[in-house]
């Protein structure tokens, strides 16, 4: 049976209030994502952590003709995971991404190894939980599709930057309409605990 993994997208500090490019209520899903990081890895189940990881050229930010304040730049306090979210020692993996100055990579798939990992894990269906909806979740989703990989968003585990105030609703129509599916920690949890039963 194809297993199952948890891929946790860009809570960095960055783009929590107070960072470089805050996601409004961004703090919010900190909790939940928690429980579903422990669930998961009590269930001996893979947790994947994606982190913009930039260097401080990259072509996304202002001062190189990008739309976005620098952000997330490579070994800096704000790129780090905050101290409240739960990362387990040696049982979580990293994935950086958006690495190189000249690509943009919103997606946790582009330019990384994140599809060979997940596959030599025997993983078939994804959930995914982080920031920002209208962003890097929605390409992180998409390209998981695209991947060969089921995919589920945790709705109540997910905020948007909302330049346009539909950005995020318009996110979920884009992601559902390509095949993905919906679900909210509290029932993902459940279904956590049914197999483990």
């Amino acid at each position: 049976m194809p297993q199952k993994a948890l891929i946790v997208v860009d809570i960095q500090r960055d783009f929590l209030p107070g960072g470089a490019l805050p996601v409004k209520e961004g703090n919010e899903i900190i909790e939940p994502v928690n429980g579903l990081v422990d669930r998961f890895y009590r269930a001996h189940l893979p947790v994947f952590f994606t982190r913009d990881w930039h260097p401080s050229d990259h072509l996304s930010f202002r001062s190189q003709g990008g739309v976005w304040p620098p952000h997330c730049v490579k070994g800096t306090p704000g790129a780090r995971f905050p101290p409240s979210l739960h990362v387990p020692r040696g049982a979580a993996t990293v994935v950086s991404k958006a690495t190189r100055k000249d690509v943009e990579a919103y997606s946790g798939f582009q330019g990384t190894d994140l599809a060979p990992r997940l596959r030599k894990q025997s993983v078939g269906e994804l959930f995914v939980v982080g920031l920002a909806t209208d962003y890097c979740v929605k390409n992180t989703v998409i390209d998981g599709m695209e991947n060969g990989f089921q995919v589920t968003i945790v709705t109540d585990c997910v905020r948007g930057v909302n330049l346009r105030r539909t950005d995020s609703a318009s996110a979920f129509r884009s992601m559902t309409a390509r095949g993905a599916r919906e679900t909210t920690s509290g029932d993902l949890v459940k279904r956590l605990g049914r197999r483990a039963a």
